[in-house]
């Protein structure tokens, strides 16, 4: 999975480091580059191109064309608004985040299609399970993000199967259960049907194993 990454202050450093650590192509755009490198360190994995992260020809020299994702992680909201209307809009990137720390302009945005974040309240963590959980989607979180509210239509192979499958204590439960338009509140031995649509609560360290269990 290729992810470009804009910005690499405080939080896009972070975010730039936790998908490189864990096993993601990441390449990083900063008009800084002596201050991107030394936030990053030495041991940094992926690449690092000097230069503004919503100028085309500097998106098509890191790769915009071939990404799955696209964050914009900059100190501007103007500037993270720019490239990722950019990146959605000109290059069909498929998942696109932008940092915003206007949380009124963050709604604005996200009713336009684009994921976003304030980063008042939401930091590196939420970022890399927007990127890397893109298949779910994730329609709120409690606390700093330690839990996730998650909605997705059953996966055909599951219909039959029960709740008790799906559910692990501790780590997920399914909330409820929209079907025919009508949410209900499912039992253990409740069946799922195709078309289903579930909203579970799980813990963001099982994200992971959910998507696994998913089939995503």
């Amino acid at each position: 999975m290729k992810i470009i990454v804009m910005g690499c202050g405080r939080v896009g450093s972070q975010v730039s480091l936790l998908l490189a650590e864990r096993g993601y192509n990441v390449t990083v755009i900063d008009h800084r580059d002596a201050d991107a490198a030394l936030r990053l360190g030495a041991g940094f994995k992926g690449r690092v191109i000097n230069g503004l992260g919503f100028d085309e020809k500097v998106l098509l020299e890191a790769g915009i064309k071939e990404a799955d994702a696209f964050v914009a992680a900059s100190s501007s909201d103007n500037a993270n608004i720019v490239g990722a209307r950019i990146a959605k809009i000109i290059f069909k990137v498929p998942n696109v985040v932008a940092r915003l720390f206007d949380p009124h302009r963050a709604e604005i945005y996200q009713r336009l299609g684009l994921k976003t974040i304030s980063t008042t309240t939401m930091g590196a963590e939420r970022i890399y399970e927007m990127v890397t959980h893109s298949e779910m989607d994730i329609t709120h979180n409690f606390g700093h993000g330690e839990v996730s509210m998650i909605a997705i239509e059953i996966p055909y192979h599951l219909a039959g199967r029960t709740v008790r499958d799906l559910s692990i204590p501790g780590e997920f439960i399914i909330v409820s259960i929209t079907r025919d338009q009508k949410a209900f509140l499912p039992s253990a031995g409740t069946e799922f049907r195709e078309g289903d649509i579930l909203h579970l609560a799980a813990q963001s360290s099982a994200l992971s194993r959910l998507q696994d269990m998913l089939g995503l």
